[in-house]
């Protein structure tokens, strides 16, 4: 029963994986480019803006896809213990 269970979230845990890249490259990219680094933009280095609309739910996607990757990890962990 426990190597069943771990090799489904060893495959939880893969696609969990997969999902969490394309879901952070699937964020709107905040930079305006490399030279306004450099030469300081526009000004708006520590303007906080909230996130509205498509990139508010990636934002909360992806943070629950992370917590629930920790989760099987840790899980994964005390299996392997056993």
């Amino acid at each position: 029963m426990e190597h069943t269970l771990y090799n489904v979230l060893i495959v939880l845990m893969l696609v969990l994986s997969v999902i969490i890249i394309v879901a952070i490259m699937m964020q709107p990219s905040k930079q305006d480019g490399a030279a306004d680094a450099f030469s300081g933009g526009t000004g708006e280095l520590f303007e906080r803006r909230k996130a509205r609309g498509f990139e508010a739910i990636m934002q909360r996607f992806t943070a629950v896809m992370i917590g629930v990757w920790l989760l099987v990890g840790f899980i994964l962990v005390i299996l392997s213990t056993k």
